[in-house]
């Protein structure tokens, strides 16, 4: 092992990051099927998809409950806390590394570290993503699990939910995308996807 490297990822963080990638994959595959697939030729047999998109939203659910309970009672929750002095400027020269300056050879102006887990711009998409889009996520697809619950003001409350809830879905999914391709940024192609096996990140990068 790199003497230099940084042991960025603990067994907890890794097997929850596991998890919610499992699962999600599974939601979006399951939900493409209910969206997509016509009696004649389902990708999934709707029945079966539907179950297996209720196991795997239940299961994220229970996860981002950990998650969220982790980052009150843990030191993990310091890396998605932004200052906002300063920070606007730090976002744009994040922006601006990833849109010109790594393609010159420039360093990342925000290499990460033991201190520093995120750059600015993860840090912001993950704040977004987590704390905002999963909540809303969450609760729309609890709203459609639970109908009689969560149906305040009749039928159309729920097809909201349901609309709401395939918006939010498709969003998050090309935020999987995204994230799957900045992953591909490391010193090699494979190096970050590496890191969240092993914990240990290279450093400088």
């Amino acid at each position: 092992m790199n003497n230099n490297n940084i042991y960025l990822y603990p067994v907890f963080i890794r097997i929850w990051h596991f998890i919610n990638a499992v699962m999600f994959l599974l939601l979006i595959i399951t939900g493409f099927s209910m969206q997509y697939s016509t009696p004649d030729s389902p990708f999934i047999q709707f029945d079966l998809a539907v179950k297996l998109h209720d196991i795997g939203g239940l299961t994220v659910t229970f996860n981002y409950l950990l998650f969220f309970i982790g980052n009150l009672v843990t030191g993990n929750g310091k890396n998605y806390r932004i200052r906002a002095k300063g920070f606007a400027k730090e976002l744009m020269a994040q922006i601006r590394y990833y849109s010109y300056g790594i393609f010159k050879g420039e360093n990342p102006p925000f290499p990460i570290n033991s201190e520093r887990k995120f750059n600015p711009l993860q840090k912001f998409s993950y704040v977004v993503v987590m704390y905002f889009g999963m909540p809303i996520l969450i609760l729309t697809g609890l709203a459609l699990f639970f109908p009689k619950i969560f149906d305040f003001v009749g039928l159309g409350s729920l097809i909201i939910a349901d609309v709401i809830h395939v918006l939010m879905g498709i969003i998050l999914t090309m935020f999987v995308l995204i994230h799957v391709y900045f992953s591909t940024i490391g010193t090699t192609l494979t190096s970050n996807f590496k890191s969240i096996i092993t914990g240990w990140h290279e450093a400088g990068h």
